[in-house]
């Protein structure tokens, strides 16, 4: 006859697999709570930025970073940052970004779900990165926060970070922020300093033709500031000039 086999303890370790388990619930949950408080950061941050300009982003840091490596060139410049108050950055400005950048920027909610498609719809073509359909809400986003690495999972946290700032923040707000933290060349950094840099003068007194060559550069600025009045600079700011006089700004209390 065989012998019963006899019945595990009460209190008997669990097995290596139900450990193993227990620690990946563990890990997960507290990947989790990190996930959740990190979005929580973001959130007070863009309800700060209302009131807060922020003394640098993390594109700000990785390129600075980069300079101090070796790895980027400044041609010389020293770094160039002066972020100014709303008032003191001209209209002209303001048109000239969204005239070349984000022409439904009043209109959206943070993402132009249009051009996302348009730019996926390209990507799945050939091109192996996501590329394009970024709105000045989601590039503000991107520079604040995000590295300059392209995939899936950060174009969903600048899709999330842009509906947050467009929740705390007037467009206005936004769009001034923007001008004041974009890059315009390697180390020049806001509209002030872009004003200074190439046309020595400030923000509150670009014209409009001055303001559509900056915005112009605004896709590849460490390349087209090199050359800001090339056959092509020119031919762009001739057509940026012409899209700023259907753009209509609202009342600064809109």
């Amino acid at each position: 006859m065989a012998l019963a086999q006899p019945a595990p303890a009460a209190g008997a370790r669990p097995g290596l697999a139900q450990r193993l388990a227990q620690a990946g619930g563990r890990w997960l949950g507290m990947l989790l709570l990190a996930g959740l408080c990190l979005q929580l950061y973001f959130l007070a941050h863009s309800w700060a930025l209302r009131w807060l300009e922020p003394g640098s982003t993390a594109f700000q840091r990785s390129a600075l970073w980069h300079i101090l490596q070796g790895r980027q060139d400044t041609q010389g410049r020293r770094w160039l940052h002066q972020p100014v108050p709303g008032e003191a950055i001209h209209d002209h400005a303001r048109k000239a970004v969204i005239a070349a950048e984000d022409n439904l920027f009043f209109q959206h909610g943070g993402a132009d779900w249009r051009a996302i498609e348009q730019a996926w719809r390209r990507n799945a073509q050939g091109q192996a990165r996501l590329l394009g359909g970024s709105t000045i809400t989601q590039q503000l986003a991107k520079n604040l926060h995000l590295s300059g690495q392209r995939s899936l999972l950060r174009k969903g946290q600048e899709l999330l970070l842009s509906w947050m700032l467009e929740a705390a923040l007037p467009k206005q707000r936004i769009l001034d922020l923007y001008l004041n933290q974009v890059e315009w060349g390697a180390g020049i950094y806001g509209i002030e300093a872009a004003a200074q840099h190439y046309f020595g003068t400030s923000a509150s007194q670009l014209n409009a033709a001055q303001s559509a060559r900056l915005a112009v550069m605004l896709p590849q600025p460490r390349r087209l500031g090199l050359a800001p009045h090339s056959p092509y600079m020119n031919r762009r700011t001739q057509i940026i000039v012409q899209r700023m006089r259907a753009i209509a700004l609202p009342s600064p209390a809109s």
